[in-house]
C-alpha cells in the first residue's frame, strides 16, 4: 500500500508534447516510471467531463457532465475522494481553474486551495509551491495538483504544439521535478493529463485531442514498463487500489497497479 499519492494533472498535455518541449527531465522520469503514452481519455474530449470521469471512472453519458458547465449527476456516483474519505484518507485538492470545485462533495477535502488564475503565466509555479508547502506540513494520503497554463496560455491562445505551448509543457514538467524532488521519496505520483489538442481548440474525436499520457511514478511501480489499453476511467481505480480504498461498485475502469508494480 502506498504511503501517499500525489496525481498531477497538466491540463492539455500531448504525449508528444513530452519529448518536444526541450526539458532535460523528461528522459529520466519516463525511463524512471510505468507509462502508458497512448492512454485515451473520454469524449468529448473537454476539460470538466475529462475531470469528471477521471474522479468517477464513467464516461459522460453517465456522470451527465458533457460540457464545461457542471450539472448534479442524475443518479450520483461517489467519486475517488469520496472513497479515500470513507477509508479514513486525508484529500486536499491544489487547483487554479474555479470549475474543479464539483469534482468531490462537500465535507470530503480536509483542504482545498483555488488560486483562480490559471489565464496568467506563473500560476503553475505558484500552485505547485503551495501544495509542495502543504505536503510538507501536513503530509495527506491524496494530493491532487492542477497545473492548468498549457491548455489556456499555451494551447488556446498560442496553438497546440506551438513554441509558447511546448514552453508550458516544460514549465509544467518542472513542476513536477519540484514536487518529486521535494516530497518523500514514499510518496507515488500519478501525472496525467485530461485531453489532448489540435490548433487552438479540444474536443473532438481526433486522436491529437483523445490521446493523453499516464505516468505512474514512485515505489510502487516498475521503472520503464510500458502500459496498454489505458484509459483515463484507469486511474482512479488504481489510486483506490494503492491507499487500501474500495472502488465504487459503478465504476468502469480497472487498477492498473498489478501491470504496473514492481
Amino acid at each position: 500500500m502506498s504511503q501517499g499519492v500525489v496525481m498531477i494533472l497538466v491540463d492539455g498535455m500531448r504525449p508528444d508534447a513530452l519529448s518536444g518541449c526541450g526539458s532535460d527531465y523528461t528522459a529520466g522520469l519516463l525511463a524512471g516510471s510505468a507509462c502508458a503514452l497512448t492512454a485515451r481519455t473520454v469524449f468529448p474530449s473537454v476539460t470538466l467531463p475529462c475531470h469528471m470521469s477521471l474522479f468517477h471512472s464513467v464516461d459522460p453519458d453517465r456522470h451527465g457532465v458533457v460540457t464545461n458547465t457542471y450539472v448534479p449527476q442524475v443518479r450520483p456516483i461517489e467519486g475517488l475522494v469520496e472513497r479515500l474519505d470513507r477509508a479514513g484518507k486525508k484529500c486536499a485538492f491544489f487547483y487554479t481553474w474555479e470549475e474543479l470545485r464539483d469534482l468531490t462533495r462537500p465535507d470530503h477535502l480536509a483542504c482545498a486551495v483555488m488560486l483562480n488564475q490559471h489565464r496568467a503565466k506563473g500560476t503553475d509555479q505558484a500552485v505547485a509551491t503551495a501544495a509542495i508547502d502543504y505536503i510538507r506540513r501536513e503530509s495527506p494520503d491524496f494530493l491532487f495538483l492542477y497545473l492548468g497554463e498549457t491548455d489556456e496560455v499555451g494551447g488556446h491562445d498560442r496553438g497546440w504544439m506551438s513554441e509558447t505551448y511546448m514552453g508550458c509543457v516544460k514549465n509544467a514538467l518542472d513542476c513536477v521535478r519540484r514536487v518529486r524532488e521535494s516530497v518523500s521519496a514514499d510518496y507515488d505520483i500519478v501525472l496525467l493529463a485530461d485531453h489532448g489538442g489540435h490548433d487552438r481548440s479540444h474536443g473532438s474525436d481526433m486522436p491529437e485531442d483523445m490521446t493523453i499520457p499516464v505516468i505512474f511514478n514512485g515505489p510502487s511501480f516498475a521503472p520503464g514498463r510500458t502500459l496498454e489499453n489505458v484509459t483515463i476511467k484507469d486511474v482512479a481505480p488504481t489510486v483506490a487500489e494503492m491507499l487500501g480504498a474500495t472502488p465504487a461498485r459503478e465504476w468502469e475502469g480497472r487498477s492498473l497497479l498489478s501491470e504496473a508494480a514492481r
